[in-house]
């Protein structure tokens, strides 16, 4: 059997193994549906997927040197009075401050949004590989870190408001890999990793009757598999909800 192991999407190698989506109109590298609840797009946007800087512009040309200047040259900037930096010695005492992970500045804007969670409650993204490939992609974090979900939690006040659950707004396999269990696996993973950071449950917002290859969020017969059970029942956004504690 080949290996399969999971991974968290927390760096341009793990988000640059992100598998395509099974319409190739869409694109789970440039997808903010979830994230901008008015403008949000599925949308594959090669733009999103540049990361090349500009080049630096060229310094100016420098005037000819003045030989009666050069005195101030030397000197600007400097202060007499300041203290001498490396006779500062640090204090022994002061805690030191945790590195928190992050990405840089010009990694593409999905894999920014992905990791925005760094440092607090970890990555938003996970991939399963089976034999080094990967086939199976899921997204999830706490609500707050996707508005539209929010909204579509707002439609239902019957639904608890504390504490506020976590939520996987994607789970999705490739077309190859499908009825393999890896979604069912990423899932469990999910849920695990969620519970470990302290999320009591989970929810998730199928859209029923949408094509298959037109929506992440899988049908709410696949998420009672999960072990969810139908929070809300409706037509069309029924809400699936799991315990974690």
């Amino acid at each position: 059997m080949a290996p399969i192991r999971i991974e968290d999407v927390t760096d341009r190698v793990a988000f640059e193994r992100i598998p395509p989506c099974a319409d190739p109109g869409f694109d789970h590298r440039t997808c903010d549906y979830w994230e901008d609840a008015d403008r949000g797009s599925k949308a594959a946007r090669l733009a999103w997927l540049e990361t090349d800087r500009p080049a630096p512009a060229p310094e100016p040309a420098r005037a000819a040197a003045n030989p009666f200047l050069a005195d101030l040259d030397t000197s600007k900037g400097f202060n007499p009075f300041a203290p001498d930096d490396a006779a500062v010695d640090e204090n022994p005492f002061a805690p030191e401050r945790a590195v928190r992970p992050t990405v840089d500045d010009d990694a593409p804007p999905k894999l920014r949004l992905l990791a925005r969670g760094l440092g607090l409650v970890g990555s938003y993204a996970k991939v399963l590989l089976d034999d080094d490939v990967a086939v199976a992609y899921a997204q999830f974090g706490p609500l707050t870190a996707y508005p539209r979900a929010q909204r579509v939690r707002d439609l239902y006040p019957q639904l608890p408001d504390a504490p506020l659950p976590a939520v996987i707004t994607c789970i999705a396999t490739t077309a190859t890999a499908r009825r393999e269990g890896h979604g069912m696996r990423l899932v469990a993973a999910t849920c695990d990793d969620l519970a470990g950071r302290g999320f009591a449950a989970v929810e998730a917002y199928p859209h029923v009757g949408a094509p298959p290859d037109a929506t992440s969020a899988a049908t709410p017969a696949f998420w009672e598999r999960a072990g969810f059970v139908m929070a809300v029942a409706d037509e069309r956004f029924p809400v699936m909800r799991r315990e974690l504690v």
